[in-house]
């Protein structure tokens, strides 16, 4: 009789438990897999040129952000401008994966708001963004020179996220690299 009356107070307390603990949790921040992972093969078209293919190894040789981005997306709008200032500061390299487009659109987008990349991976079957955890766009990969992805972005790259999140973690690698 007693344990039947303390079973669901025990039940409440152990979802209360899980309540606090899932409170505390950051709802921004989605864990990825792909962190001190290779970026995994691929081999797609260039958006400016379908003669011209890009694969992982094109992504080796310099600490490289990897940018996913479509002509359909708001909030690539926003980063936008910091990613321009960025190239035009020749900063760091940056790869754009056009991710879900059409090849016109995302060359018109690109012709209207500027054009930052290196080179930019044509994905419009979802192949590359599947394999690298991709969930929704802008989201942004910071690889180091071996082409291990050392950190994800999940949204815009602000002057701030920059400054405050993604700097910090190009000037780490740079240290290591140095040591």
């Amino acid at each position: 009789m007693k344990l039947s009356r303390l079973l669901p107070v025990g039940l409440f307390g152990v979802l209360v438990i899980f309540l606090a603990i899932g409170l505390t949790r950051d709802p921004s921040v989605i864990p990825t897999e792909m962190i001190d992972r290779e970026m995994p093969t691929f081999e797609l078209s260039e958006l400016r040129d379908e003669a011209v293919t890009v694969s992982q190894d094109d992504l080796v040789g310099e600490v490289t952000l990897v940018n996913v981005f479509g002509s359909w997306c708001v909030a690539c709008l926003q980063e936008h401008p910091t990613l321009m200032e960025l190239s035009r500061d020749n900063t760091v390299r940056i790869v754009g994966i056009n991710w879900r487009d059409d090849r016109e659109d995302a060359l018109a987008w690109l012709m209207k708001h500027g054009d930052p990349y290196e080179a930019i991976v044509f994905d419009a079957e979802s192949e590359l963004v599947i394999k690298i955890g991709v969930t929704g766009a802008p989201e942004t990969f910071v690889l180091d020179p071996s082409g291990r992805i050392r950190y994800k972005q999940i949204g815009p790259i602000t002057p701030e996220v920059w400054t405050k999140t993604i700097r910090p973690v190009i000037d780490a690698m740079e240290s290591e690299s140095v040591s």
